[in-house]
C-alpha cells in the first residue's frame, strides 16, 4: 500500500532507505559507495525524503537489557467508555506516564496496548501503582510479561522486497 510519500519512491530511493535502516549514521559518500550512486545524489535524495516526512528522524537503538530493564511488560487497557472525551482525556494522561516505551490505540477488545520496560517484578509493580492505575477511565488492565523476544523491528523487511 504506498501513500501520497512513496508514491513518487523509486528503486533507488528504496535502497538509500534499506542502508540508513540498517546504519542511519552512514555518511552520503557510504551510502553512494554502497548503492553505486554520487554522494551528491544520495544527499539530495535524502533530502527530499526527510522534507516530505518519509525519513522521520534518526535515533540510536539502546539496548535496554545492558542498562538493567531485563523485562518487557506488554498491557492491555480496557476503558469504561469509547467516547471521544474519554479517549482524549486518556490519551494526554498516558503520553505523561515515564515508563511507557509504547502506546497504541487498537481494535478488539482492548482499547490500548501498551508496551513498558522493567528491570524487576518489584518495578512493574510500582508502575502499576503510580502510573497505570492512575490513568483516567480504566476498566481493566491485564499485563503479559514477555518470556523471550523473538523479533523487533522499526522497519519491517518486507518494505523493501523487489528492491534490488
Amino acid at each position: 500500500m504506498q501513500n501520497s510519500n512513496t508514491s513518487s519512491l523509486d528503486a533507488t530511493d528504496y535502497r538509500i532507505l534499506r542502508e540508513l535502516v540498517r546504519d542511519g549514521r552512514a555518511a552520503d559518500v557510504l551510502l553512494g559507495e554502497r548503492i553505486n550512486l554520487s554522494s551528491t545524489a544520495v544527499a539530495r535524495r535524502r533530502k527530499i525524503m526527510e522534507e516530505s516526512g518519509i525519513i522521520a528522524g534518526y535515533s540510536a537503538s539502546v539496548n535496554m537489557s545492558s542498562l538493567g530493564f531485563n523485562g518487557v511488560v506488554m498491557v492491555a487497557i480496557e476503558l469504561n467508555s469509547q467516547a471521544e472525551h474519554i479517549l482524549m482525556e486518556f490519551e494526554r494522561q498516558v503520553v505523561k506516564c515515564p515508563s511507557i516505551s509504547y502506546c497504541g490505540f487498537v481494535s478488539g477488545d482492548t482499547d490500548f496496548m501498551i508496551m513498558i520496560h522493567v528491570d524487576s517484578f518489584n518495578d512493574y509493580d510500582r508502575i502499576y501503582r503510580r502510573e497505570l492505575a492512575n490513568l483516567p477511565h480504566v476498566a481493566k488492565i491485564r499485563s503479559s510479561f514477555v518470556l523471550r523476544e523473538v523479533a523487533r523491528r522499526l522497519t519491517p523487511p518486507v518494505v523493501f522486497d523487489g528492491v534490488k
